[in-house]
């Protein structure tokens, strides 16, 4: 910080103060000032160091995270597919074995769609008092219904209660007035819905109602719920809902609509080296980006002296050992235990990931691992398969108030101790630049003084010589 003090050249020295003040205060700052400069660069390079470490860790848990999806699974050992997905889809786990199946679908499962007797005075209409009993399955549902209510508050109150059991109403308005309509996504024979403890909206849901019902019936409309039915290679199936699990070991069906379809199911290699060469860019990214942020790198001269942000640090080494402990920890499958069956092996001088595909191909299709990859990767549990195990090893890095926001935290205090050094050092540039300014001004005055005697002194002897010369 510059002077409130401009020194200049001496009056009474000719000494050019403000040179010799500014020379003697950047002399007793330069050490000081070379420390907190110093410290400072470090100490950001860390804290952004620091912050693309995290970054690049959340990316990659990110992506284990994706790669052991239970809903999505990456590591399915076999695929399953449908020659017709307008009738049924349908997906495959590691108990499925390649074949081939002929499905025909008959008919879908259904729910229950029930009408009470028709209201000539509309949605308006009122209804009394009371506790309405919505019976399926054998199980009752109570709606209470206050006083005052109508046709159009009863259906607010039915799908208020019963929004969580998949029940809904709504009002159909006819020729003869307005219905209350009640429907359920539960399907199967059996599910069918009754109403009863409000005069009124009585229905009886084993009763179909006819084409044309009259105003006073109450009923099914259309056709009581019904199971799915589905032949497998002949082989007659019926289902409770429209989702077929197990009919055949290892495959789930989806049914759509009534047709046929072919069902085959065979070794997912393709699939299993997509997700596998994800799960190698994944881990190499990481290791690439804190290789990058540890690694010095050469000067002019060629010699590695010049430091990335974490050079030295602990933090990225240790990280990086605790994951890699995890890529020779066996599994818990049985032949397959290890990544390096795969054709996944470490390069030693960079530490990065190789996948050999020539070796994987082998794998799956000469040793047929491919049921087993799922295994090794998301494990029996949901601790201890490969992913998860990663998870595991970064979790204390990357959680809240886990190791580097605590890194991150002493950096930024680091950074605010710094910044004070900083303004207690600028303040006492200030004050000795002023001090030292005055000390010289003042000697300068001295000086002054003095010259201005010397000359009075130098004045009244040479006429003192001259008065005795002329006398």
């Amino acid at each position: 910080m510059a002077s409130p003090i401009l020194p200049g050249t001496g009056l009474g020295s000719g000494l050019d103060i403000g040179s010799i003040v500014t020379a003697l205060v950047n002399s007793d700052k330069a050490a000081k000032q070379g420390q907190i400069t110093s410290q400072t660069t470090l100490n950001t390079s860390k804290i952004s160091g620091v912050g693309s470490l995290k970054s690049a860790l959340a990316a990659y848990q990110a992506a284990m995270d994706k790669l052991n999806s239970s809903t999505s699974p990456a590591f399915a050992g076999f695929a399953a597919t449908s020659s017709t997905p307008a009738t049924l889809t349908v997906t495959s786990d590691n108990t499925a074995v390649n074949g081939t199946y002929n499905v025909k679908v008959n008919n879908l499962a259904s729910g229950s769609k029930v009408a009470s007797a028709s209201f000539a005075g509309g949605a308006t209409s009122a209804i009394p008092t009371g506790t309405l009993k919505i019976s399926q399955n054998g199980t009752d549902y109570n709606v209470t219904i206050p006083s005052g209510a109508t046709l159009q508050s009863t259906r607010d109150a039915i799908n208020t209660t019963l929004k969580n059991q998949g029940v809904t109403a709504n009002i159909v308005t006819d020729s003869s007035g307005s219905r209350l309509v009640l429907g359920s996504t539960t399907t199967g024979k059996g599910s069918d819905l009754t109403v009863s403890g409000i005069a009124g909206l009585e229905i009886d849901g084993t009763q179909v109602m006819g084409a044309t019902p009259a105003p006073t019936s109450a009923g099914t409309i259309g056709a009581l719920a019904a199971d799915a039915s589905l032949t497998i290679d002949g082989l007659t199936v019926t289902s409770k809902t429209n989702t077929v699990n197990q009919a055949v070991g290892g495959l789930s069906m989806t049914l759509v609509a009534p047709g046929t379809s072919t069902v085959s199911v065979a070794t997912n290699t393709t699939g299993l080296q997509t997700a596998v060469q994800s799960f190698v860019d994944a881990y190499n990214t990481l290791v690439k980006t804190v290789t990058s942020l540890t690694q010095a790198s050469a000067d002019a001269n060629g010699k590695l002296t010049v430091s990335a942000a974490l050079t030295g640090d602990s933090v990225p080494r240790t990280l990086i050992a605790n994951i890699r402990n995890q890529l020779v920890t066996p599994g818990p499958g049985g032949q397959l235990a290890v990544l390096s069956q795969l054709g996944i092996t470490t390069d030693q001088k960079l530490g990065t990931l190789n996948f050999d595909s020539t070796k994987f191909s082998a794998a799956m299709t000469t040793q047929g691992l491919g049921s087993q990859v799922q295994t090794l990767f998301t494990g029996t549990n949901s601790t201890n398969g490969l992913l998860a195990r990663m998870g595991t090893a970064i979790k204390p890095y990357l959680q809240t108030g886990g190791i580097l926001d605590q890194r991150t935290t002493s950096l930024n205090k680091q950074k605010n101790d710094l910044s004070n050094q900083q303004v207690a050092l600028d303040l006492r540039v200030t004050t000795m630049t002023a001090t030292l300014t005055a000390k010289y001004n003042a000697m300068d005055l001295l000086v002054g003084q003095m010259k201005a005697t010397s000359t009075s002194i130098s004045s009244f002897f040479t006429s003192l010589n001259a008065q005795k010369s002329g006398g």
